[in-house]
């Protein structure tokens, strides 16, 4: 029953829902209820059909068998237009929004038939709907200025705008905060007391126990439960995930750290905007280490990553590798110096979606598979379906583009692809972003096998639970700076998140090298 106490009534009812695509059976036969009035979470492990169900609800995809019930009644979602017709809205993980538009304009496109009101009655019109759904945005700002976490807050204006009376969040939580998604889970619970019906797909665990009244657990595109969150627990939510025990715990051995292996001086960089980014950062990892560094999303971490890894060029300082200075080095030469760079943009920066995964393992590697004038696709194939096979990768295949698979594979491909080339440092920005828990385990597993080997590793990331986990030391950045820095023996949530705030930093920055 919804935690309101209301009376249960359902919402929605999927009836042996299955849909193939060419070599895969997404969703094999799987019933779901969804009532009024609940927070319903959809859990599992990436490619196990969550997405292509939550499609199939919203009109994107169309079932190859199995039937839509509407409040009993039977209904046939041609389209995402008449799934929003019919009250449904999905927000998905990967945003769908129009950059150059503001952010009026992305909220009421395709929902209105006239544009007459002026710029400043959308902008009133939608500000007025932030504010009462709890959500932070500024009308008039323009996509492309906005951080990761305010376009997903868009996205979800731009169902709440259409009246959406069941709304799917695909992943919503895995570009926020935690504070910015305690807000919103206040406004899912005040949605569902409302009478909506709020579907939650996450791979957070705490997340969906602290907001779900019930919780469904698909696996490889089938139905393996659903649970009471009252009744239920983490591990046994992980355990229908995965279908075997996960270890929570942190895995990392003690060790001791080798000789610098990158040295980060007085680095300063600016914004897309041509704004001060990173303003004097100094920093220092050390062979066989991994060096966490939390903030807040918009505090200078990804453009201090793009600094290191050469896509982004700083404007003063010293970027030194082995010794080497690197400041001003292409890309391609920091590549040649030892530095993988797994990029927060999985997709997009990271790896051509439109590509399929050879050309995508390919891209840093195309002098050795030269033959003259012409590539050896071939051998780049070859060495494609050993690293599929050495990192547990899943897809349809080769040829096929990579957009099509999972986030969690994706991710793991593109380690693969960074992992492969015998680095000496690796950037890892939000490497376990949006990944469920079994993904996740297996990231942060060659994370620690990287560290075992010598290699260095600086590890980005807002989940202070994985920092708190894997690192040997954790700095914190505040307005482009380094705010502090602790060993993993000394840190805790409480302290580092103080100083994620810009306050509490009583520890000063470690010297150069931690000390």
């Amino acid at each position: 029953m919804p935690r309101g106490g209301a009376p249960v009534t359902s919402a929605i009812e999927l009836r042996g829902i299955v849909k193939r695509f060419p070599g895969v059976v997404a969703n094999s036969n799987i019933d779901l209820e969804l009532r009024h009035g609940e927070v319903h979470a959809l859990l599992g492990e990436n490619g196990a059909g969550k997405s292509t169900l939550m499609s199939v609800l919203a009109g994107i995809y169309q079932p190859d068998a199995g039937s839509i019930l509407i409040d009993g009644e039977p209904i046939a979602l041609r389209s995402p237009r008449d799934a929003i017709q019919a009250g449904i809205a999905m927000v998905h993980q990967h945003f769908r929004l129009v950059k150059p538009f503001t952010v009026a304009e992305n909220v009421l496109l395709g929902a209105r038939t006239s544009w007459l009101l002026s710029p400043g009655r959308l902008e009133a019109e939608v500000a007025d709907l932030a504010q009462q759904a709890g959500l932070k945005a500024s009308p008039s700002a323009r996509i492309w200025q906005l951080s990761v976490g305010e376009q997903q807050r868009v996205e979800i204006l731009k169902a709440l705008y259409r009246k959406a009376r069941v709304l799917i969040l695909d992943e919503p939580t895995a570009v926020l905060t935690p504070q910015e998604a305690e807000a919103l889970f206040v406004t899912l619970r005040s949605m569902a007391a409302d009478g909506r019906t709020v579907v939650f797909v996450s791979h957070k665990l705490s997340e969906v126990m602290s907001v779900a009244d019930r919780i469904t657990v698909l696996r490889g595109g089938k139905h393996v439960g659903t649970l009471e969150t009252a009744s239920t627990d983490e591990h046994r939510l992980a355990h229908l995930m995965v279908g075997r025990d996960i270890a929570f715990e942190s895995a990392r051995a003690p060790g001791e750290a080798g000789e610098i292996v990158l040295r980060v001086d007085d680095l300063h960089a600016l914004s897309d905007l041509g704004l001060p980014a990173v303003r004097g950062a100094s920093l220092s990892v050390r062979a066989g280490e991994i060096l966490g560094l939390a903030g807040v999303a918009g505090n200078g971490q990804r453009e201090l990553a793009e600094a290191l890894a050469g896509t982004r060029p700083p404007t003063r300082g010293r970027i030194e590798l082995y010794g080497a200075d690197l400041t001003r080095a292409s890309a391609r030469r920091r590549i040649e110096a030892g530095l993988a760079y797994v990029p927060e943009d999985r997709l997009g920066t990271g790896l051509v979606g439109a590509m399929d995964a050879t050309a995508n393992v390919m891209l840093k590697s195309l002098s050795k598979h030269r033959r003259g004038p012409l590539l050896d696709y071939r051998s780049a194939a070859r060495r494609t379906k050993d690293l599929v096979e050495q990192f547990g990768i899943k897809m349809s295949s080769l040829d096929a583009p990579v957009r099509l698979m999972s986030g969690g594979n994706l991710q793991k491909l593109l380690l693969a692809r960074e992992l492969s080339s015998s680095p000496r440092v690796v950037i890892a920005a939000h490497p376990t972003a949006g990944l469920d828990v079994g993904a996740t385990e297996a990231v942060h597993e060659l994370l620690l096998e990287q560290r075992a080997s010598g290699v260095g590793i600086l590890l980005i990331s807002e989940d202070l639970d994985e920092l708190l986990m894997l690192s040997d030391r954790i700095a914190v950045m505040y307005e482009g700076e380094i705010a502090g820095e602790v060993s993993a023996d000394d840190a805790d949530l409480e302290r580092i998140g103080l100083m994620m705030g810009g306050t509490g930093a009583d520890a000063p920055p470690m010297a150069a090298g931690g000390g």
